[in-house]
């Protein structure tokens, strides 16, 4: 049987990196990258990576976890600065919420492209969802379009790393029964961007998984408020 080809998944512990992990699974062999960024759900989230680690028997080998405490000193999100409240799921918001993290998909894409090109994987796949887009600059279709160039700009002439975003046309609804046909494990992620217990169920992002799961007909395993 000939050896799959590697990939780097960005695998946040979140509903999108889950099911990106799954749909990676399918055709590569898995190397996932975690973050801690100095959020206030970084316990949490590390968690949820180890647990979806666990389910697809990543070895240790092929597990990278990057710490960027600075996101923390710099400020400006109420992801990193506890001074700066979390909003509340505000459905009709165009601009940019609080929960923004100034460049940070950036800086995550260059550390998986900088470990891409020293395992020799050809992609790197991230859970952007376009649909986010409206707040987060850092996931709109164009942004990676503009990644991928920079990344034949700015690596060896040899290097053929490219990000694939599969998630980045769909809507969460199609994205939760995505992840339930390829039998991926919703139950170990985590999105709340406030608690580590149980989800506040009321944040932007509590928000757009609990629509996702009625929308698509599902139960959402995870416990609320």
């Amino acid at each position: 049987m000939k050896r799959k080809d590697t990939a780097i998944v960005l695998a946040s512990g979140g509903l999108d990196s889950c099911v990106t992990v799954a749909i990676a699974n399918e055709e590569y062999e898995l190397a996932l990258l975690h973050i801690n960024y100095g959020q206030r759900t970084e316990s949490r989230e590390l968690l949820a990576f180890h647990e979806i680690a666990a389910y697809y028997n990543i070895p240790g080998e092929r597990i990278l976890i990057a710490n960027i405490d600075y996101f923390r000193k710099i400020g400006g999100s109420s992801l990193t600065d506890l001074k700066i409240p979390v909003q509340d799921a505000e459905t009709d918001s165009k601009g940019v919420p609080t929960t923004y993290v100034p460049f940070r998909n950036t800086l995550f894409l260059s550390v998986a492209v900088s470990w891409a090109e020293v395992i020799g994987a050809g992609k790197v796949f991230i859970g952007a969802v376009a649909q986010d887009s409206p707040g987060y600059p850092d996931c709109k279709p164009l942004y990676y379009e503009v990644f991928n160039k920079l990344i034949v700009a700015g690596t060896k002439p040899e290097t053929r790393v490219v990000v694939e975003t599969p998630l980045i046309f769909k809507t969460k609804a199609e994205i939760v029964t995505l992840g339930f046909s390829l039998k991926a494990p919703l139950h170990l992620s985590w999105s709340c961007y406030k608690n580590t217990e149980k989800a506040c169920g009321v944040c932007n992002s509590c928000y757009l998984r609990l629509k996702a799961f009625k929308d698509s007909g599902h139960k959402d395993p995870v416990k609320y408020e």
